[in-house]
């Protein structure tokens, strides 16, 4: 401009480039340092939720400098994983994009509610503040808040019939060894060996005799499970998705309440990943360098790699539900650990005085062999199979069946859970299903 200026001999063209040149730097040098002076502040940090559930998030803007500001545009985030137009796991009501002007030491508030939808470990910001000049010839943005996250947690569902007798899941199963004997129930008596404890020895039957006997145990109990919930994502198509991974975590979440409800041992082991530890591992993009990563901040990541087991350990008491609930609400799927590398990683943590109760979408070879080698290692082992297609499902009972499986459940629907512990796959028809 300044060179068509010389040669035009126009003094009025120079003035213009001059005046447009001095009205962007004072533009950008304002812009700047009003938007220095907004700060923001996030309530609450994060939440618990049940399912349905409605909580309402506050963000408040404040502008701590002595000028105000014209134009200031408020947007907090929320992944789209979240907000999918088929199967949302949030619901927004109200307006998360405010615009705004802000005088000198002013306050605004971003104030909308989000409805639970669907369990899982969400995001919820981080708070995107854009600002520029009355001309628009510069505009710049930043990043105010950290992120808070909601946790919803999954539905359980009561299990009707859960007086559960020999071969179910849920209940007492006698042991196929004897490692673990019950001094309260006879079986009857033997000769005194060299070796036996005196504690043994039954006195009436010995002054009866007029020799030494013994007494013999029935062998105890399983009472409980240990839940081994496959969540490895080749299991999990996105077809099929969220549906299917969330019908096998309600269905667990539903045992280990029916379980807690009957005062007995519960346990969970997953090869499935933490979506808190990824935050704490990987954390969060808060300074980016553009708008676009800017909103790609708030965006989940998708399947990642994990190769150690989430393991709520074997035990009693009221705590174990809420605990299972919330691991059960983080989980994500991953890529790293399988299911028969889960059983080889997580054996020592399997009590033998338990039911192994596996919660499968697929049995892939390598897996029913897994879940053999526990039954011939002396465990219950219990399945249940998590809506299988119909053609892959003779397949899958068969390679159970060749490990002498036989205890196996096929859940297809949430509607099924609560009769899951007395219907078992009938073995003359591998799509019929018996009602013991």
């Amino acid at each position: 401009m300044l060179c068509l200026a010389l040669v035009l001999q126009s003094g009025l063209l120079a003035y213009s480039m001059y005046a447009l040149a001095g009205l962007m730097l004072v533009s950008r040098a304002l812009a700047s340092r009003r938007l220095n002076d907004i700060t923001a502040t996030r309530k609450p940090r994060s939440r618990v939720l049940e399912t349905g559930e409605t909580a309402v998030i506050r963000v408040r803007v404040t502008n701590q400098g002595m000028a105000p500001v014209p134009w200031l545009l408020l947007e907090d985030l929320l992944p789209k994983s979240a907000l999918r137009h088929r199967h949302p796991s949030l619901e927004v009501e109200g307006r998360r994009l405010k615009l705004v002007m802000l005088g000198a030491g002013g306050e605004t508030e971003v104030k909308y509610r989000v409805r639970a939808l669907r369990r899982g470990y969400h995001q919820i910001g981080p708070l995107v503040v854009e600002h520029g000049d009355l001309f628009g010839l510069y505009r710049r943005f930043k990043v105010l808040t950290e992120p808070a996250f909601v946790l919803v947690l999954p539905r359980v569902i009561p299990v009707q019939a859960y007086e559960l007798a020999s071969r179910r899941p849920v209940g007492e199963i006698r042991l196929a060894h004897r490692l673990f004997e019950d001094p309260t129930l006879l079986r009857g008596v033997r000769a005194y060996e060299p070796g036996d404890p005196l504690r043994r020895i039954h006195w009436r039957a010995t002054a009866r005799t007029g020799t030494l006997q013994c007494k013999l145990y029935e062998p105890s109990c399983l009472a409980g499970s240990t839940l081994l919930l496959d969540f490895h994502a080749d299991g999990y198509h996105r077809q099929g998705e969220p549906d299917r991974s969330d019908l096998a975590v309600v269905a667990a979440a539903s045992l280990v309440g029916a379980l807690c409800g009957l005062k007995q041992q519960v346990g969970l082991i997953t090869n499935g990943r933490d979506a808190a530890e990824r935050v704490r591992t990987e954390g969060y993009e808060l300074e980016p360098d553009s708008r676009i990563e800017a909103r790609n901040a708030g965006r989940e990541p998708g399947v990642l790699e994990h190769l150690h087991p989430v393991v709520l350990p074997t035990r009693r008491g009221e705590e174990q539900l809420a605990r299972a609930r919330e691991i059960l609400a983080r989980l994500e799927p991953q890529q790293g650990l399988t299911v028969e590398q889960l059983i080889a990683s997580a054996q020592d943590r399997l009590p033998r005085d338990a039911t192994v109760l596996c919660l499968l979408p697929r049995v892939t070879l390598e897996a029913a062999m897994a879940i053999g080698d526990l039954r011939r290692q002396g465990y219950a082992v219990s399945v249940v199979l998590i809506a299988i297609p119909e053609n892959e499902l003779p397949t899958a009972l068969a390679r159970l069946t060749a490990e002498r499986v036989l205890d196996v459940r096929h859940l297809q629907t949430e509607d099924q859970i609560p009769l899951l512990c007395g219907n078992q796959v009938d073995r003359s028809s591998p799509y019929a299903v018996s009602v013991e």
